[in-house]
């Protein structure tokens, strides 16, 4: 089988970006204000919201080691002579630290890969979110000050951008109109602790679930996750998704994924 894809690409090479960290006990004060603030955000700027134990190395100063704050990690891709005045309202929220500066557009990407190295043990969990209330801020404050391991993570990634531009039915992703993809990560190199990072991760989900928008982006959920789950994933393209699948892979050779199964195979 080969499939091509051509994609139309925008010129870019410096972008002002980084990270800004805050105590948790300001969590509720800053997803508030980053909640109204990246929902009417410009196109140019970018931001993920984190909860994270501070990593022991540079940029980082040794009294931030090992410690979990929430945070937000920046791109913004306009005019460099811009960047002051975007960052003015992030500046006034008084982040406890702050790296933003200029770079190439690969070196923001890669920032964290050395954390990240292959063999990890991973549990994932996943659902788009439309907003964040009050009680949905407790229950993430909570699970942040029980962060398991010093690479376990909660980030969520706004999509209400030039993403959001297509209708749910354009194309088989229908959680075009969700404004973040939220992914709940436990993350150790030891084996021994997969329990604890697999616990974690599902009581976190669990507890922030009912505020989500229901599915979740299938590249962040776990092969576990069952039938129920993928269909509210694709909601009202899941039925189009299984005739393509009926058509084209009858036998679901294609099954070690996130599965849409033709109706002649159990799932």
């Amino acid at each position: 089988i080969v499939t091509s894809f051509l994609f139309k690409l925008n010129k870019l090479s410096n972008v002002f970006g980084g990270m800004t960290l805050w105590e948790l006990d300001r969590t509720a004060e800053v997803m508030k204000w980053y909640s109204n603030f990246i929902k009417n955000a410009p196109e140019d700027l970018s931001g993920f919201f984190a909860f994270l134990m501070v990593p022991p190395g540079d940029p980082f100063p040794k009294e931030l080691h090992f410690k979990k704050m929430s945070g937000i990690v920046w791109c913004y891709t306009g005019p460099e002579k811009n960047s002051q005045d975007v960052f003015a309202p992030v500046r006034k929220l008084r982040p406890d630290f702050e790296f933003l500066v200029t770079m190439p557009h690969p070196v923001l990407q890669s920032m964290f890969d050395p954390l990240l190295s292959p063999g990890l043990q991973m549990y994932w969990k996943a659902d788009f979110v439309n907003d964040i209330p009050d009680e949905a801020i407790n229950q993430h404050l909570k699970y942040a000050s029980e962060l398991p391991t010093l690479l376990s993570l909660m980030h969520m990634y706004p999509v209400n951008g030039a993403a959001s531009k297509p209708n749910n039915k354009d194309t088989a992703w229908s959680y075009r109109d969700a404004t973040w993809a939220m992914v709940i990560c436990g993350v150790d190199p030891d084996p021994s602790n997969k329990e604890i990072i697999t616990k974690w991760a599902k009581d976190y989900y669990n507890a922030v679930h009912p505020y989500s928008a229901g599915g979740a982006y299938v590249n962040f959920m776990m092969h576990d996750e069952g039938a129920e789950r993928v269909k509210a994933t694709y909601k009202g393209n899941y039925e189009r998704l299984v005739s393509i699948k009926q058509k084209y892979d009858p036998n679901n050779l294609f099954r070690v994924n996130q599965n849409i199964a033709p109706p002649s195979i159990a799932v």
